[in-house]
């Protein structure tokens, strides 16, 4: 499992609410974390999919933001005298909306911009940020062409790459020929490019059946089922995840190989259907996971507003955690000291330790193995092993 660590490489969320909150990493003294009446204010834009095929995800991710926020201002939403203005802006799936709302939002003088599920539209959102000066924070998308794309531009979540190093984990040496069946958008190919960095590396023939949106499913498993893999990895996210596993069970995909995949959020813990047992599932977070006191905070400050912990809810929670750093050694004015703020800033995040590798901002995080097990009639995630974060760390890009 540990070779796999130098072969790492590759992936996925903002409509008119907006909201102050943020707050102090907790045990900081009130003049650390300002909560004066007289606060400044620092305004931040959140783009991300409150509606559109991702809007399940973006949920998560606002509402482990809003929990991130304050735990990190210990609930005063104001660092240093200053207080976050967060405002909430919808992509709805759609990078020109995003690129938009980006526009909007630095033309009114925002100097920090979060957010996006959407893998092509962090990329766009990036270019967005290298092109105006402005720090963007990158929420749930995974695609590894977001690492090191330019120095204002960072990510909050884990990066395709780690995934595939931790579905690495799960191979033997039997496994020459894998296909990775994904949808045919940058978080599909992002998977595909991974899969050939990491298990190409290891010597395994990678092969990929990448499915275009809206089309039928039946032929596509058919293709994969004739490729005759020795493991299929799957990379799929979003609505239609339901029908795929149908679809691939019914074609009898899972008769032909062991299958890999990424598990998802909760709405899709039944979906898989007969072949539930028959899957090894890499994990980026499920609620407990980790166990640690920060994400025991981050469950109990999202329950508390009367939401359920999910897939992305670190995701939004770090990102509430790398803001108000940003803003606590980085001030309010200069980007370029906001940016130096967070390269190579480490700290106790909900899957533990969590550092931003300085060089290309790498979110350096551990990952999971889990299996789904029926606990009171429904299917539940079970940990199987912590995958610890050097084993997953994307090599530098060269």
């Amino acid at each position: 499992m540990k070779d796999t660590k130098k072969f790492l490489l590759a992936a996925v969320i903002a409509a008119g609410l907006a909201l102050s909150s943020c707050a102090p990493t907790p045990g900081a003294t009130p003049a650390q974390s300002g909560g004066s009446a007289s606060a400044k204010t620092m305004n931040v834009g959140i783009i991300y999919s409150k509606t559109g095929p991702l809007a399940a995800y973006g949920a998560t991710y606002y509402e482990g933001l809003q929990a991130g926020i304050d735990y990190a201002t210990a609930g005063t939403g104001e660092v240093n005298g200053t207080k976050i203005n967060l405002t909430y802006h919808d992509d709805g799936g759609d990078p020109d909306k995003a690129v938009t709302a980006a526009k909007d939002l630095i033309g009114q003088g925002y100097k920090i911009i979060g957010g996006t599920v959407v893998s092509g539209i962090a990329l766009k959102l990036a270019e967005q940020a290298a092109q105006n000066n402005v720090l963007y924070i990158s929420g749930p998308a995974a695609t590894d062409a977001i690492q090191g794309i330019n120095k204002y531009t960072f990510r909050s979540g884990r990066q395709s790459l780690q995934d595939v190093a931790t579905a690495g984990s799960f191979l033997d040496a039997s496994a020459k020929k894998v296909v990775v069946f994904a949808q045919d958008n940058a978080f599909g190919q992002g998977n595909v490019a991974a899969v050939k960095a990491v298990l190409g590396a290891k010597g395994a023939t990678v092969e990929a059946v990448l499915v275009p949106e809206g089309q039928e499913l039946t032929p596509f498993a058919r293709q994969l089922i004739d490729a005759k893999p020795d493991m299929v990895f799957v990379a799929w996210a979003g609505a239609t995840s339901g029908t795929m596993w149908q679809t691939l069970s019914q074609q009898g995909a899972f008769d032909v190989a062991p299958v890999v995949t990424g598990l998802g959020d909760a709405s899709t813990f039944g979906a898989y259907g007969e072949a539930t047992s028959k899957i090894s599932f890499l994990s980026h977070y499920f609620p407990g996971a980790s166990g640690t006191e920060v994400e025991k905070a981050m469950i109990a400050q999202v329950e508390k507003a009367g939401h359920k912990p999910d897939l992305f809810t670190p995701d939004g929670f770090v990102a509430g955690q790398m803001i108000v750093q940003a803003i606590r050694q980085g001030g309010t004015e200069s980007t370029e000291l906001m940016v130096k703020a967070l390269e190579g800033y480490s700290f106790d995040g909900p899957k533990g330790k969590e550092t931003i590798r300085a060089t290309d901002h790498v979110l350096v995080q551990d990952m999971y193995q889990a299996k789904l097990v029926q606990k009171n009639g429904a299917w539940v995630p079970e940990l199987v092993a912590v995958v610890a974060a050097d084993e997953v760390e994307p090599p530098e890009k060269q």
